[in-house]
């Protein structure tokens, strides 16, 4: 999910009325992979680097460390002993399914409903989580919101226009500073707030995307608070920030770009976007994605500005 200089127009989150697509009896059932399927799931992730990518950092953290370090399941739907479709199923519920397959969908929707949801939501390329979508709909729970038009962006190259050259990766230091930018780009983007607590799941990934050095921003300084001296004190703040949330397959996918309101109106995502996507090639990988609300005209523009081209549609059913 992606903020930009301001969300624009919101959804008012009266709810699209899905077609349900009844699950066939007698589906072949889907079950949780091993660690001797990931290999082939990886290949699967392969097929559409930019659009499962989501995907396929779980898969190469599993096969790096082992599938009890990744926090959650995955599904994996077999036709004639050789997978053809998994799913990642942890926070989010991310499927990979080739061409839509629809007796994989078929076999994840059995999975899913005899689970329960447990995931905040389900995202991924769109023809593919709305048509999984309209299998669960009749008996999970309603969701908040369904963004079923998320243009799916990708640059290779160097940017377009010129680098912010105040954007740089995060430090340590600017941890304190960079956590509530990070909560009101999140409130703004999603309409809560992701805080359950010192330590708890959201600070704790935040400060894990800073020790990784997977954060940039730009942290500038202002002018001192009221009643401070100006000359002993300074109030720093964050201007522009963003964070690279998923990376595998030489994808490089940035989640999470913010500038603050007072900020917006001069080009900040523009030239901050072109020093991360500069960074993250040079650094992570040679291709850096992104995808977007597609009623976000003015983030699509800023993108476009940078050089990123669409390269699909995601779409994410929240919870």
């Amino acid at each position: 999910m992606h903020s930009w200089e301001g969300p624009g127009v919101r959804h008012n989150h009266l709810m699209a009325r899905w077609r349900v697509t009844p699950v066939a009896d007698g589906v072949a059932p889907a079950r949780v992979l091993q660690e001797s399927d990931l290999a082939s799931a990886l290949r699967l992730c392969a097929l559409d680097p930019v659009g499962t990518v989501l995907a396929a950092t779980r898969v190469e953290a599993a096969i790096a460390r082992g599938l009890w370090s990744v926090g959650g399941q995955f599904w994996g739907y077999f036709r004639d002993e050789r997978l053809i479709a998994f799913c990642w199923v942890g926070a989010n519920l991310s499927p990979v399914v080739p061409d839509a397959d629809a007796e994989a969908l078929d076999a994840f929707a059995v999975l899913a409903l005899t689970h329960g949801r447990r995931c905040s939501s389900i995202v991924g390329e769109a023809e593919i989580v709305l048509a999984l979508w309209g299998r669960l709909a009749r008996d999970w729970s309603r969701p908040r919101e369904i963004r079923a038009d998320q243009p799916s962006l990708m640059i290779d190259h160097a940017p377009l226009i010129a680098p912010d050259p105040l954007v740089v990766r995060s430090s340590p230091s600017d941890f304190p500073l960079l956590l509530p930018a990070c909560v009101a780009m999140f409130e703004e983007e999603v309409g809560y707030s992701p805080v359950s607590g010192p330590g708890g799941p959201y600070e704790s990934r935040v400060r894990m995307l800073v020790g990784t050095g997977m954060s940039y921003s730009r942290i500038d300084d202002g002018p001192a608070g009221t009643g401070v001296p100006a000359r002993s004190q300074v109030r720093r703040e964050v201007v522009f920030k963003a964070e690279i949330g998923a990376v595998a397959g030489g994808v490089a996918q940035v989640q999470g770009v913010w500038v603050p309101p007072k900020h917006r109106g001069h080009r900040l995502s523009e030239s901050g976007m072109a020093a991360v996507v500069m960074a993250a090639r040079r650094d992570i990988a040679p291709v850096v994605s992104l995808y977007v609300n597609g009623y976000n005209t003015r983030a699509l523009s800023a993108y476009q500005a940078v050089g990123f081209r669409q390269v699909g549609t995601f779409a994410t059913v929240l919870f």
